[in-house]
C-alpha cells in the first residue's frame, strides 16, 4: 500500500486544492463504509486516505508535509488522534452532513466552540532575543455572569430541545448510487446545541457570553522573530450557552535594531577601525546586547575582517545554546586632515616609496606666490 499521501489520492505532487478535493470525494464513496466493505482492510485504507486528504488540504501542513514528509505534517496532531482537530469523522461531516460510520459525529453535539482570535504584537529587537512579559488586549467574547453562561433568564432554566431530544443532532437516512447512507447534521430547532432557551436573559440576549476587553500577559521565549506565532490555548472567545472556548494566536512582529542585523540566530554587526589602530593593532571595548566586550585588534587588521564572538548571538528556541555575534572591521578613512597631519602622513609615504597626489594647501601656495 503506498504510504506517499499523493499516491493514496491519485493525484500528483502539484495537484490544485480543487482537485485534491475532488479526489478525496471519489475514494471516500468508494470507501465509506455504508457501501457494504466491511472488511479492517477498507476500513484502514480508508483513514489513510482520510489522513491525507487532512494534510493535503491545509496549505501549512502542506508545506510542512513536502519539506519534512509525514512527521513534518503530522508535528499538530493531538496524541491518540493522527487526524488532529476533530479526526476523520468531523471531516466527513464537512463533505457529507454526518460521520461516516453512522450516528452523530464525534463532539458534534452540545454548544459550539468559541471562535479563535488572532492579534499582532510588536516587540524590541532585545525582547525578542530575551524574551518577555508582554501584555496583550483582545475584545473577545467571555461568560455572561448575569445567567452563568446558560443564556437563560434567572429563576429559569433551559429545556431540552422536543426535535432532537437533547442530542443536538438530526439523523437522516436516504437511498443513492453506492446504496444506504445514514447522515447526522445539527439540529436546525436548537442549532446543536441540545437545548432551547425559552426565556432569554436580558443581558446576554439567550447568547450566554458578552463582548469584553481583555488584557493577557504573554510569555514571550528568547529566540522568537518576525512571522513567530504563539497558540494560547482556551485564551479565544468562549462558545455560546457554555461553550468552549477558542485558541488566541499571537503573531509577532519585531522592530529592527540600529546596529545589529539578525541572520537566523547569529548576529551581525560593523565596528569602525581608524587606520591608526587597523595598522598599529589595538584593544577594542564593543558594546554588545549582553555588555561591553574586549576585543584585540591585530596588526594590519584590513576591511572586511570578521570577528567571531561565541554564544552572543539570539537564543535557539529549542535548545539552550546560542548563536555567536560576527562583527566586521571597516577600517575608517580621515575625510578631514590638519597641515601637521598630513605632513605625517606624507613623510610615511615617502618612507615608504609610495607615490601620493600633491597638497592642495602647497599648490595654492605657489599659485599665490606665481603673481605677487
Amino acid at each position: 500500500m503506498a504510504t506517499d499521501y499523493y499516491e493514496l489520492l491519485g493525484v500528483s505532487r502539484t495537484a490544485t486544492q480543487e482537485e485534491i478535493k475532488r479526489a478525496f470525494r471519489q475514494l471516500a464513496r468508494q470507501l465509506h463504509p455504508d457501501t457494504g466493505h466491511g472488511d479492517p482492510e477498507s476500513e484502514a485504507l480508508f483513514k489513510q486516505v482520510a489522513h491525507a486528504y487532512e494534510v493535503l488540504s491545509d496549505p501549512e501542513k502542506r508545506r510542512r508535509y513536502d519539506t519534512f514528509g509525514p512527521d513534518g505534517a503530522n508535528g499538530g496532531a493531538t496524541v491518540g488522534d493522527p487526524f488532529g482537530f476533530g479526526g476523520i469523522g468531523d471531516m466527513f461531516e464537512a463533505f457529507f452532513g454526518g460521520s461516516p460510520f453512522g450516528g452523530r459525529g464525534r463532539g458534534s453535539s452540545g454548544p459550539p466552540r468559541g471562535s479563535d482570535l488572532e492579534v499582532v504584537v510588536d516587540l524590541e529587537f532585545t525582547e525578542a532575543v530575551f524574551g518577555c512579559e508582554h501584555p496583550v488586549s483582545v475584545r473577545t467574547a467571555v461568560e455572561c455572569a448575569a445567567c452563568d453562561a446558560t443564556g437563560a433568564a434567572d429563576g429559569t432554566q433551559p429545556v431540552t430541545c422536543y426535535e432532537c431530544q437533547g442530542t443536538g443532532q438530526v439523523q437522516r437516512v436516504r437511498q443513492s448510487l453506492i446504496g444506504q447512507m445514514v447522515t447526522s447534521s445539527p439540529c436546525a430547532r436548537c442549532g446543536g446545541s441540545g437545548q432551547i432557551i425559552a426565556s432569554p436573559c436580558n443581558e446576554c440576549r439567550g447568547e450566554g457570553r458578552m463582548v469584553e476587553e481583555r488584557t493577557y500577559t504573554v510569555e514571550i521565549p528568547a529566540g522568537v522573530d518576525s512571522g513567530s506565532t504563539l497558540r494560547l490555548s482556551g485564551r479565544g472567545a468562549v462558545g455560546p450557552r457554555g461553550g468552549t472556548a477558542g485558541d488566541l494566536y499571537v503573531h509577532l512582529r519585531v522592530e529592527p535594531h540600529e546596529r545589529f542585523e539578525r541572520d537566523g540566530y547569529d548576529l551581525h554587526a560593523t565596528m569602525h577601525l581608524p587606520y591608526t589602530q587597523a595598522t598599529l593593532g589595538a584593544t577594542i571595548q564593543f558594546e554588545t546586547l549582553d555588555g561591553t566586550e574586549e576585543i584585540d585588534i591585530p596588526r594590519a587588521t584590513g576591511s572586511g575582517t570578521t570577528f567571531r564572538l561565541r554564544n552572543r548571538g539570539v537564543p535557539h528556541l529549542e535548545r539552550r545554546s546560542r548563536g555567536d555575534l560576527l562583527i566586521e572591521v571597516v577600517v575608517a578613512v580621515p575625510t578631514e586632515l590638519t597641515e601637521e597631519e598630513e605632513e605625517v602622513i606624507r613623510h610615511l609615504a615617502e618612507l615608504r616609496g609610495e607615490p601620493v597626489a600633491p597638497s592642495v594647501s602647497g599648490l595654492i601656495s605657489k599659485l599665490r606666490s606665481a603673481f605677487k
